[in-house]
């Protein structure tokens, strides 16, 4: 990664949101020649500086050195080219999340997460960037809501760009992965609050699974996708997976408390298991140590030199995996607070 990034000029999408901070948190290690931080919101560009001024892991980096604010919504294309001028790589994770709101507002969803990634991939042809790579969901694999359904929309933006680009040299590749634990509107904060407070913990069907990520493996999976990607395809992690009642007792015990479960039905938009490849996928997804990667729809992966690097990936079979599904990937309360206690959040 020291090749790839010292020196380089990063620019990062929605760069004030939690993932942005671990994005920068790690990239900045490497040296760059600077990391464009891209958000719409002056508060949030105001609150990232201090964040960045006061966290310790921070404390021997100039903030003025690396840090670059640029004010600009990714619905605004003029915006979007002048942020991306002489920059080698675009993390695009700008994005409207919150699957609730969503649902309600399909044309605001549309215009930021849709127009707004071809925004993104065009700024990019014009520009002359290197590699762009979509920060994705697992939402977008076989998407039953507006959410994932704009997310599923970006990525085939993402990735057939790289068969209608002409001479132009851009690489445009994705990572799909969920919910990154402890996140602005994760569940384990979301729970925390409500166990602290008292309250009721809504709990919307007991058979509920989620994929377990930390910072560290989603900020791994994107330094993966812009060391090996030679474009179109999608980068998903190997992950474990927890069932939500047993989350909540975990964080009870953390806590001490006993508050009550409250159960209120799946809301609009929700699955009980989380997709990160499915059935269509499997036959054109190769399996390496620690990743899947998802070929293109349109064209068969080829490998390339760097690719080569990696042990040498095998196409799943068929007839042994159906999908990647959160409900087969479930591990014991026991390891999950293994796990927890490895990252700190227990």
């Amino acid at each position: 990664m020291n090749e790839l990034l010292k020196n380089k000029v990063i620019l990062i999408t929605g760069g004030t949101g939690f993932l942005g901070k671990s994005l920068v948190k790690q990239i900045v290690k490497y040296e760059p020649q600077s990391i464009r931080v891209f958000s719409r919101d002056e508060v949030k560009h105001h609150k990232f500086k201090e964040w960045f001024i006061n966290e310790p892991e921070l404390k021997q980096y100039d903030y003025d050195k690396y840090i670059r604010n640029f004010i600009g919504d990714v619905r605004d294309y003029e915006r979007l080219k002048k942020a991306m001028r002489n920059v080698d790589y675009v993390i695009h994770a700008a994005a409207l999340k919150r699957l609730d709101l969503l649902e309600y507002n399909v044309e605001e969803s549309i215009k930021t997460n849709i127009l707004g990634t071809v925004n993104v991939v065009n700024a990019a042809f014009v520009m002359n960037v290197d590699k762009a790579i979509f920060v994705s969901t697992d939402k977008a694999c076989s998407p039953i809501n507006t959410y994932g359904a704009c997310k599923f929309v970006s990525e085939r933006i993402f990735t057939e760009s790289n068969y209608s680009k002409g001479d132009k040299k851009t690489v445009f590749t994705c990572v799909r992965y969920g919910n990154v634990l402890e996140s602005t509107g994760s569940v384990i904060p979301f729970f925390e609050t409500k166990i602290n407070n008292g309250e009721k913990i809504p709990l919307t069907d007991s058979r509920m699974t989620r994929f377990i990520i930390s910072p560290e493996q989603a900020v791994e999976l994107i330094f993966n996708a812009i060391r090996y990607s030679v474009g179109g395809e999608i980068f998903v992690p190997k992950l474990p997976a927890f069932n939500i009642v047993d989350l909540i007792d975990i964080l009870k015990e953390k806590n001490h408390k006993q508050n009550e479960i409250e159960v209120i039905g799946i809301r609009p938009g929700e699955k009980i298991h989380e997709l990160m490849i499915n059935r269509a996928e499997v036959p054109r997804t190769f399996e390496f140590e620690d990743f899947f990667v998802i070929t293109s729809s349109i064209e068969r992966w080829i490998c390339s030199k760097k690719l080569n690097q990696l042990e040498e990936g095998t196409i799943l079979d068929v007839k042994k995996i159906k999908e990647y599904s959160s409900k087969d990937a479930v591990i014991s309360k026991e390891k999950i607070k293994k796990l927890f206690r490895e990252l700190k959040i227990i």
